[in-house]
């Protein structure tokens, strides 16, 4: 684990410089997330680069479930292992994503989900799965709320990218206490709606120096 650390803080200082030119991005409450506890990031998604703005903008790695056919090729499926990514398939085997998520959580790493599920088509904020609340009440771990936006809605190149991390929200204040779907439904609802004032704050920004 330690050299995969080393290798992964590599490749994002190499980043870095590549996406300040060519993506810059500013972020608030960055390296915000505790040094030694496990926690899941939720954000929304607007395009492919997310995970590395979430991964640059703190300084522990995130872990995050990609769909398995990224790994056929063994090359790249080294460097997004290596980078903290682990496979989904989405038809069947969602459960053992799941696993090693809450394996990972109660080993005190960092996971990152989109709570929409996939990219919005739109750059508007789609509505949330459960899925990350499930898992949060299985490991009792909190979730911090992060909000990505570009000016435009979407992600573009020579375009500011915000990034906003919220508070932690614990199992208690979402309201997770029997883990039932009705429960998981609703704190789904308080996390993007977290999201969503990250957004308006970011978009307010944005206006201002328009």
């Amino acid at each position: 684990m330690r050299n995969n650390t080393v290798i992964y803080h590599l490749i994002g200082g190499l980043c870095v410089p590549f996406l300040k030119l060519v993506y810059p991005y500013e972020v608030k409450n960055g390296n915000s997330l505790p040094d030694d506890k496990g926690v899941i990031v939720c954000s929304n998604h607007l395009s492919n680069l997310d995970p590395v703005f979430l991964n640059v903008t703190q300084n522990r790695m995130l872990h995050f479930m990609a769909k398995k056919e990224l790994f056929k090729n063994k090359l790249f499926g080294k460097i997004i292992s290596l980078c903290g990514a682990f496979p989904v398939n989405r038809g069947n085997d969602g459960g053992k994503a799941i696993s090693t998520a809450e394996e990972l959580l109660n080993n005190e790493k960092c996971i990152g989900i989109f709570i929409e599920g996939t990219r919005s088509k739109t750059g508007k904020l789609g509505r949330p799965h459960s899925g990350a609340l499930l898992i949060a009440f299985a490991t009792k771990k909190p979730i911090v709320p992060c909000c990505i936006t570009g000016k435009s809605g979407f992600i573009k190149p020579f375009q500011k990218t915000k990034i906003a991390y919220g508070q932690p929200l614990s199992c208690e204040e979402l309201g997770l206490k029997e883990g039932t779907m009705k429960e998981y439904h609703a704190a789904a609802a308080v996390v993007m709606q977290k999201i969503a004032e990250l957004r308006e704050k970011q978009e307010e920004e944005f206006n201002s120096k328009s």
